[in-house]
């Protein structure tokens, strides 16, 4: 029989999946190590496990103990799972900024969960960094697992994400992209990666309002780089000991808004709900594509699962409120704006001679091509003139189904005009867009043009 002893034997060996619609204009073959397949659909599940076995060998937890961390959800998750399975308690500290669903989930798995204030200093006492501290001090057999400074953090991706992403490019990664927070994942897989190949860049993904960038780049750590910001699980406002700043080639800072809009392409183009730093992480390749090559081989690590910001960047409210999401001008509103809005169509068995006559009465370039109610095919007027040049004048009178193309394709009225762009080309002249009633209209690259 073929079956785990428990839910923390599923962790790791995680897919990677070629990027494809949103990697379009990015020269090199991109990857993305997608880290959602974990149990806890994190990364953090690793380095949780890792940390707490460390601790047992260490004797600094014994049976019956208590986990204690400050977490922005996915950590706690990958711990809590731990406790189920070892019969441990645990506590949990988190800042204001975290999604419910985060809370919702920790609390799910028997958690019990303290929230902070996001916009204090770390040596504040209300800081979850601190109030994590205090609580390990107050409660007997209990430990505080440090995510920030525990270097059993970038010990487990060393041990594990690092040669999962060796074997499954065949040692033919070229850069790495990762969103870096408390360093552990970024610093555990570039030391593995960089002891096979030295060459391998490694780009970590910041966010404005973190310290990262400016130090690395100048050794200096500015206070004024840190201010508020919503991106959640990269990013800080100090320097973990799991940062490994000398394997890291350059930090590439991405905004929360670009981070947010990111994401839920992947989601839509993708199929990948992913969390934040997701849209982070691809955010700043896109924004460093120009230094790729086309023989180049990337690997983005996406860490977490986008069940857990539904209530936010995945929530159309929430982001206008933001700013981050303008009211983009949708196919209903292109439609809106023809003069002639009718469903013009023509029967399969009309003849060729009459589609023309259609075409030209109309003033149209293009028309449907119908079987009673339902859209068989296409017709253009470019097929209609070839066909009439190529052959016979007699064969004018040859039935539609004989020239027409494929149906053009149907998109819903909702969608962005943005969008439509994945429909309309060159050889694609027309989408047929349906509304909520089941009404039909056409939408030519002529109206698009229009409207641009």
């Amino acid at each position: 029989m073929q079956y785990k002893r428990n839910v923390l034997e599923t962790i790791g060996n995680t897919p990677m999946i070629q990027l494809n619609h949103v990697a379009d204009d990015i020269s090199a073959l991109v990857l993305a190590k997608v880290e959602t397949f974990n149990p806890g659909h994190s990364t953090k599940d690793r380095m949780a496990v890792k940390m707490i076995d460390d601790a047992e060998k260490r004797g600094d937890i014994k049976p019956g103990g208590t986990i204690i961390e400050c977490t922005s959800g996915n950590t706690g998750m990958g711990l809590a799972l731990v406790a189920c399975v070892r019969g441990y308690r645990c506590i949990f500290t988190t800042t204001d900024k975290q999604s419910k669903e985060k809370v919702d989930a920790l609390k799910a798995l028997g958690a019990e969960v303290i929230v902070c204030p996001t916009n204090v200093g770390p040596e504040d006492p209300r800081s979850y960094y601190s109030v994590a501290r205090r609580l390990s001090t107050e409660i007997p057999n209990s430990f505080w697992c440090n995510q920030y400074d525990n270097l059993s953090n970038r010990q487990a991706h060393y041990e594990s994400t690092g040669p999962e992403i060796w074997a499954q490019t065949d040692g033919k990664i070229t850069h790495l992209v990762v969103g870096v927070g408390t360093g552990g994942t970024v610093s555990g897989v570039a030391k593995y990666l960089k002891e096979q190949n030295p060459n391998v860049k490694i780009w970590g993904a910041d966010t404005y309002g973190s310290v990262f960038k400016k130090y690395h780049e100048t050794g200096v750590f500015d206070e004024k780089e840190i201010y508020p910001y919503i991106t959640e699980g990269i990013g800080e406002d100090i320097l973990p000991a799991n940062v490994d700043f000398a394997l890291i080639d350059k930090f590439e800072k991405v905004t929360d808004k670009d981070a947010a809009l990111w994401a839920r392409r992947l989601a839509r183009e993708e199929g990948l709900l992913l969390g934040y730093s997701a849209g982070s992480a691809f955010g700043a390749l896109w924004q460093l594509r120009h230094e790729l090559k086309p023989d180049d081989i990337v690997v983005v690590i996406f860490h977490d699962h986008g069940s857990r910001y539904v209530g936010k960047i995945y929530n159309d409210d929430w982001m206008r409120e933001r700013g981050f999401l303008e009211d983009e001008m949708k196919v209903s509103d292109l439609i809106a704006r023809k003069k002639d809005r009718r469903f013009i169509g023509v029967q399969a068995t009309e003849s060729v001679r009459n589609a023309f006559n259609i075409m030209k009465s109309h003033d149209i370039s293009q028309m449907p091509v119908m079987d009673g109610e339902t859209v068989v095919g296409s017709i253009t007027e470019t097929q209609v003139l070839h066909f009439l040049l190529e052959n016979p004048l007699n064969n004018a009178e040859r039935n539609l189904r004989d020239v027409m193309g494929d149906a053009f394709p149907v998109v819903q009225d909702d969608l962005p005009i943005s969008q439509l762009s994945r429909y309309i080309s060159k050889s694609i002249p027309a989408v047929i867009a349906q509304d909520r009633t089941g009404g039909m209209h056409i939408v030519t690259q002529y109206d698009l043009i229009q409207v641009i």
